[in-house]
């Protein structure tokens, strides 16, 4: 022990250990954080306060700031932790199974339940202030090259050239963002929710089966992915 003190080696483990717990106090405490400002955006409004995201956890409105940049570093981290909870459940419909039209549906069901459980959540994800999120920008993008890597799938399946795939799946990813918030965003409501699904559904369809005739690939949409991509 005295010599193990007196080469440092000692104190340097003290101080390693006394860093690794209060990182550790850290981690915890910005999560505890981020929980409670995604709460009170669930319960109250997506313009919720920092000092009401303190109120919550029970800390001074200053301590939240010591764990983030600024506000802006705040709000990216909240909007990667919404984003957490919602590829929680779109990620495995990215992995489809079931018929083709069965496959599109049950990603857009998926896609507008979390929506609905969750409003103001994703009218925090969408609001104008955080239009240039990276976080948002980069999970549409990850979603597009999955939805781009299925559908480059089917087309070499038949031989096809796969160039138009990212393009296609760019421009479903986009056109579903937009259709849905035009919805949400339209006081009168003039369709239900399962009348827009149903719409999201044919059109989603409608823009593949289109690209995929051009290459002269004809598709059943009631066929399996399992047999389309030929995994069966």
């Amino acid at each position: 022990m005295f010599n193990a003190a007196k080469d440092g080696t000692g104190l340097a483990d003290d101080v390693d250990g006394r860093s690794t717990r209060w990182d550790a106090h850290n981690a915890q405490r910005r999560l505890e954080v981020l929980d409670a400002a995604i709460a009170a955006i669930e319960e109250e409004s997506p313009k919720v306060g920092v000092k009401r995201i303190a109120e919550r956890v029970g800390v001074p409105r200053p301590v939240v700031y010591r764990h983030f940049k600024d506000r802006a570093d705040l709000d990216e981290q909240i909007r990667a932790r919404i984003i957490e909870s919602l590829m929680a459940e779109l990620a495995p419909t990215l992995r489809p199974d079931g018929t083709v039209t069965e496959a599109i549906r049950h990603a857009v069901d998926t896609y507008l339940g979390w929506i609905d459980r969750h409003p103001r959540l994703h009218a925090f994800l969408g609001s104008p202030a955080h239009g240039k999120s990276r976080v948002v920008a980069g999970t549409k993008t990850a979603i597009a090259i999955q939805a781009g890597e299925l559908f480059s799938a089917v087309l070499t399946r038949f031989g096809k050239d796969t160039g138009t795939a990212p393009s296609l799946a760019v421009g479903l990813v986009g056109f579903v963002d937009a259709t849905v918030n035009r919805w949400l965003a339209d006081k009168r409501r003039p369709f239900s929710g399962a009348e827009l699904a149903e719409f999201l559904t044919i059109s989603i369809w409608s823009l593949m089966d289109g690209h995929l005739r051009a290459q002269d690939v004809h598709i059943d949409p009631h066929r399996t992915v399992e047999d389309l991509l030929g995994e069966g």
